[in-house]
């Protein structure tokens, strides 16, 4: 009886050594017999082979439906079952829906490691090295308190998008952790794009890098970089890496040949179609703009000419966030190109002005378009925000926030989005490095009580400063433009103490 070929994942010594390299495109399987015998598994070129194989140590491995993210999951772990110390937890939302990776581990597990044994009252695999793999549920946020107190060496969640926030993942992050040298720790997720969750992990995987790159993890909510506490030996160092893989239908050749799944896919409404069988996390259930698309609307950047007409509009908060957005117009045919923006919290205007200028400095910027609410209501004291940004030589003059304002820049967005048939260019587009605006443009969900607008309770703030621009009636050349007038950088105002 020939002897079944027992397949180890492993990991080259370079990435154990150094958690940040990067090792696309290199198999992390090495068979520890030579003999030609039955091979239990070996992993799809691509996708899979990459997932299999990265050294990052929080990685998602998400898009298309059928791309074989979930037995990739549970196949990933095997590769340190033979170490004694190795404790690893699966999680899927609910008990029902961990059946089918439990069916998956009990047709694989004991085959790669005979004696493997599943204890159906703990949810437990136990190994003969006296590694262990936990897979259970986790329903709610406070169900992540059975972990309290407890160390694993890996985590996996699959179908991570289930979640509506990051607080199960951010605790499960504590709980990572190791004191034998020769086991690193990871994190590992697999999802599809919609559901609750959709919003924060495409903020936290898709978002920061172009798939398939290793980056270093950022918070989600400022966007800047983790780094080690002053107090530490490291400080100032970034924390670890992330990356997301994504994968299509297509990378599954075994499902993908058969055509009957695909046939299904092609099947479903615009938004599950794209979502599931392109994989697309630019496009969100109740999208407000779900003709935002990448390949139309962003663009690499390029040096604008001076002779275009360029301008600003800003969307303030101190509390929330601030955007900025600066504005070109190609005089070839009217296209509003967005070249860059600004996105930040808790700054003063006056700090802000100063940023702003800064930006922008040698450039020749036409006029500035500002939230109307930043000038002060009739009976109020004091200088405005807006007028404390004008005095540091920032010009803005108001948004139009009168009554239909909201629902007329929301539609004038819509025919800024719509593609010229003769050109095939959008009337608007997006440089590739305002990374804030083209991720929030297309998660804006619609307003329930009033699908004429965006629902105002999410993060719109560079979607607000886009309308303010949009709809300052923006063209290549103005009829107040003299030949050869070029407007000055810095303006004095005639009072200083009230900016006008």
């Amino acid at each position: 009886m020939a002897q079944k070929k027992l397949v180890k994942l492993t990991q080259q010594e370079e990435a154990l050594k150094e958690p940040e390299a990067q090792l696309i495109g290199t198999s992390a399987y090495q068979p520890v017999e030579e003999q030609e015998d039955e091979i239990l598994f070996e992993p799809n070129a691509g996708p899979q082979t990459d997932f299999l194989a990265s050294s990052e140590r929080e990685v998602l491995y998400g898009g298309a439906a059928g791309g074989g993210k979930s037995y990739a999951l549970i196949i990933d772990p095997l590769r340190y079952c033979n170490n004694q110390n190795f404790n690893a937890l699966i999680l899927r939302r609910t008990n029902d829906e961990l059946r089918e990776l439990i069916h998956k581990s009990q047709e694989m597990y004991p085959k790669a490691y005979p004696g493997a044994k599943w204890m159906e009252k703990k949810s437990q695999w136990t190994f003969p090295s006296g590694a262990r793999i936990w897979m259970t549920y986790l329903e709610q946020d406070k169900d992540v308190l059975r972990y309290q107190g407890q160390a694993f060496t890996y985590i996996g969640i699959d179908e991570l998008t289930q979640y509506s926030t990051p607080y199960a993942w951010d605790y499960l992050r504590s709980r990572l952790r190791t004191a034998d040298p020769s086991l690193p720790v990871f994190m590992r997720a697999t999802t599809n794009p919609g559901g609750p969750g959709h919003a924060w992990v495409k903020k936290m995987f898709i978002d920061p890098a172009p798939h398939n790159t290793s980056f270093w993890a950022t918070d989600i909510t400022t966007g800047e970089t983790l780094a080690y506490p002053e107090r530490h030996s490291k400080a100032g160092q970034p924390l670890f890496r992330r990356r997301f893989i994504p994968a299509k239908l297509l990378d599954n050749p075994y499902l993908y040949e058969q055509g009957d799944y695909e046939a299904m896919l092609l099947s479903l409404p615009e938004v599950q179609r794209r979502q599931l069988l392109e994989g697309s996390w630019d496009i969100a259930e109740g999208a407000a703009f779900s003709e935002f698309s990448r390949l139309h609307h962003v663009v690499e950047p390029y040096d604008i000419p001076n002779s275009w007409r360029k301008f600003r509009a800003c969307d303030y908060g101190y509390s929330s966030a601030t955007g900025v957005l600066w504005f070109a117009v190609d005089p070839a045919d009217e296209t509003l190109l967005v070249y860059r923006e600004l996105y930040v919290s808790k700054v003063p205007a006056k700090e802000l002005a100063h940023m702003v200028l800064a930006a922008e400095e040698g450039e020749a910027i036409h006029y500035g378009v500002l939230d109307s609410s930043l000038w002060h209501k009739r009976g109020d004291t004091g200088p405005s925000l807006a007028e404390q940004m004008i005095v540091e030589g920032c010009r803005w003059r108001p948004s139009d926030r009168s009554r239909g304002s909201r629902v007329a820049g929301k539609n004038e967005l819509h025919r800024r989005l719509q593609i010229d048939e003769n050109t095939g260019r959008a009337g608007i587009e997006i440089f590739n490095n305002c990374t804030n605006l083209i991720a929030q443009l297309p998660s804006l969900p619609l307003d329930k009580t009033n699908p004429e607008d965006v629902n105002t309770k999410v993060e719109d703030h560079l979607y607000d400063a886009l309308r303010y621009g949009i709809m300052s009636r923006p063209q290549s050349r103005s009829i107040f433009d003299y030949p050869n007038q070029i407007p000055t950088q810095r303006w004095a105002p005639a009072d200083t103490t009230f900016g006008y």
